[in-house]
């Protein structure tokens, strides 16, 4: 019994070792067949035929940073939603009542970032 379960996930295996495999070749591939010719003019950034002007890194606002993160919330919480919409019928009032209360939470953590302020860009 056991071998048949080993059997039947020998093809996700297969497939974990061909993609570790390449993921190591081809970086080691290039960094031993590439050019290697660096010079002054081949190391500087160069952005639409414009010298630069300052550094190449410069910070930004943190607002950025709270914006991605509650796009990834609210991406989270769409991804959740959809299994629980299909299989709505299957878990009855235990699957309904779960899924108002992580409703609710979303719903208080949004009110308080938009009371917070994150919301408005200016």
């Amino acid at each position: 019994m056991d071998n048949q379960i080993l059997i039947d996930y020998l093809p996700i295996a297969v497939l974990l070792g061909i993609s570790v495999f390449f993921a190591v070749l081809l970086p080691t591939l290039s960094l031993t067949l590439g050019p290697k010719r660096p010079s002054k003019r081949n190391l500087a950034p160069y952005e639409s035929g414009m010298t630069a002007i300052g550094e190449a890194q410069r910070r930004l606002p943190v607002k950025f940073y709270r914006i991605a993160v509650l796009f990834i919330l609210f991406d989270v919480d769409i991804i959740l939603l959809v299994p629980w919409a299909v299989t709505f019928r299957k878990l009855g009032y235990f699957g309904l009542v779960a899924m108002l209360i992580f409703m609710a939470v979303f719903i208080l953590g949004d009110a308080w970032v938009w009371r917070k302020g994150v919301l408005e860009w200016e």
